[in-house]
């Protein structure tokens, strides 16, 4: 059995850094565009859980993944499985397996690969990736990097958004860039040494895909090259091109380079757009080179992403200040509220609340059809005991019944707006909102759960789910 791409989501955080903003802070001379930001409240772990909601979301029916995997080069923890939270909050079956792929950006077209494999003999995979790439300010990895996830499911059947016809991989041990464990910045050698070795190895690893396929480069339609060496990855796309316009633009001028999750996010783009028959090439320049030879399928045509990149790019909000940015990233301390320091979240009432607290799962009333948040055994309605079906509301839209804002509650972006919102088809509950203006929050507003950390506290990252305004093509 051929693998193929049944279903594919993006996610982009809502924030946007003017690159001329750092310019202007730090007296050097400005770049161009914005880059993606991830907010102060979000991490690798939970854009890839959001990531990997739309690609469930708009994947067929039938089909669940039967593995996870988990790529970042930004692991929040390190010793613990970080796949595991993805997998809970996306409420996957206790069966599938969730594993991480972390360390470098290869990590990412690996645990494709690694994806591609498991569904070719028959297990469906759902292959997820995130990044929050920074640097020190004023620094080349602040400014070209970005924050983002992009999430594949991969099955042998169902409807073919893109058929595999081969991959191949070119591998040569040199130091071109690398970050030790600690650091906030990676380093990278002199530049020329890194298009020198990269460029015959990419020329080498495309050329056995196109020879598995049976085409040549000149039947490639679509060629998408990823990397964090930007001058290897414009040599490349020239080499391989040859002079045709077929290279997929790279959205760094508008979202930076997410590390991990570029490859992905690039592929989406490119799928976004294509048409059946197309053949589309993948290019990933990282420690090495991996191509990956594709074919659009007809399922391709009348696809539709939950949230297409250009319609997350034309929502983002560009108000972000860069001492802000610092704050979030921890290079800027400021000083704290007078209260007292959050509590960790301890292990076993966690582990007892894991529908709960990562898949948002409430419980309904068989008896009298009231909806229960948090789980209840007993029906606050009717007083029923165990009558109760779990529920799933992460994906349930609500409504701003009221709310208050908070100048008092420590936050890392103040003030605090807390509202409580009614879900569609009933249910009630407090919560925090988040990628929100306070001054633009209204009663009858309508939202939408989103996976966050609350805060970090002795090491150990408390998630649970916010509430994010809808957008106006969302509504």
């Amino acid at each position: 059995m051929s693998a193929r791409i049944v279903s594919f989501g993006t996610y982009l955080p809502a924030w946007r850094l003017d690159r001329g903003a750092v310019a202007e802070a730090l007296g050097i001379p400005p770049g161009k565009g914005t880059r993606a930001v991830a907010s102060y409240d979000e991490d690798a772990t939970s854009m890839a859980v959001e990531a990997g909601r739309r690609a469930l979301a708009a994947a067929p029916g039938d089909v669940r993944p039967a593995t996870l995997a988990f790529a970042t080069t930004t692991p929040p923890y390190a010793d613990k499985t970080n796949a595991t939270a993805v997998h809970a909050a996306l409420g996957l079956d206790a069966s599938a397996s969730a594993y991480d792929m972390v360390g470098s950006v290869r990590s990412a077209v690996g645990a494709l690969r690694a994806g591609l494999d498991a569904a070719a003999a028959g297990r469906p995979s759902l292959v997820v990736a995130g990044d929050v790439r920074t640097g020190l300010p004023g620094g080349v990895d602040e400014r070209d990097g970005g924050d983002g996830a992009s999430a594949f499911l991969l099955a042998a059947e169902g409807p073919a958004l893109a058929e595999v016809l081969a991959h191949a991989s070119s591998t040569a041990e040199f130091l071109d860039r690398w970050r030790t464990p600690g650091d906030v910045a990676g380093r990278m050698w002199e530049e020329r040494f890194g298009e020198h070795a990269y460029v015959p190895l990419a020329e080498a690893a495309v050329q056995d895909a196109c020879k598995q396929a049976g085409i040549t480069t000149e039947d490639i339609d679509v060629l998408v090259v990823s990397g964090l060496h930007q001058r290897a990855v414009r040599r490349v796309a020239g080499s391989v091109s040859a002079g045709r316009d077929i290279v997929l633009g790279d959205l760094t001028s508008t979202i930076g380079n997410p590390g991990a999750a570029q490859p992905g996010i690039l592929l989406a783009a490119a799928l976004e757009k294509a048409t059946p028959g197309q053949v589309i090439a993948l290019v990933v320049l990282a420690d090495g080179a991996d191509c990956i030879v594709l074919r659009a399928g007809e399922g391709v045509a009348g696809f539709r992403p939950q949230r297409t990149l250009e319609e997350q790019e034309a929502e983002a909000r560009r108000d972000l200040a860069y001492a802000t940015f610092l704050t979030w990233r921890g290079l800027l301390r400021r000083e704290p509220p007078r209260r007292p320091d959050p509590e960790r979240p301890a292990a076993p009432p966690s582990f007892r609340s894991e529908d709960w607290k990562f898949g948002f799962t409430g419980t309904r009333c068989t008896a009298c059809d009231t909806r229960h948040l948090p789980p209840a055994r007993v029906c606050l309605q009717c007083h029923a005991v165990d009558r109760m079906v779990p529920e799933r509301l992460a994906d349930v839209p609500a409504t701003v019944a009221t709310y208050t804002v908070d100048r008092l509650t420590y936050s890392l972006n103040p003030p605090v707006v807390i509202a409580v919102i009614d879900f569609d088809g009933g249910g009630r509950y407090q919560c925090e909102l988040t990628d929100v203006d306070p001054e633009a929050v209204r009663i009858g507003d309508r939202v939408a759960m989103t996976f966050r950390r609350l805060y970090t506290a002795d090491g150990v990252h408390n998630y649970f789910w916010k509430a994010r305004p809808l957008t106006p093509q969302e509504a």
